[in-house]
């Protein structure tokens, strides 16, 4: 058996490129830290998720190609970070009216 890379399936390498592209550049944005390389990616791969779906609901006109997908993938990415950023806001608050409960 011979291997070649004309046989070699790209999608999966250019969705990681462009996740961890698009969950980086959603979160210098959004001026956050980041969520390292790793999460960087999985906040983009999800986020281009979200935000093709939304620009397909919304039936918002975008440009085809890399461009058109970058601006969808980085727009779900700081709608997903948003509610990551506001879940993580939340259980904060909640453990620190906890702790203040306590006290008393």
């Amino acid at each position: 058996m011979e291997w070649s890379l004309g046989a070699f399936d790209w999608s999966l390498v250019v969705t990681i490129f462009f996740g961890a592209v698009s969950g980086y550049v959603a979160s210098r944005i959004l001026g956050g830290e980041g969520f390292g390389f790793l999460g960087n990616m999985v906040v983009g791969v999800i986020g281009g998720y979200v935000g093709s779906w939304l620009v397909k609901i919304a039936k918002v006109p975008l440009m085809d190609g890399f461009f058109g997908n970058l601006i969808s993938s980085v727009g779900g990415a700081i709608i997903l970070i948003f509610f990551l950023e506001l879940i993580k806001y939340m259980q904060r608050s909640n453990q620190s009216s906890k702790k203040s409960r306590a006290k008393r």
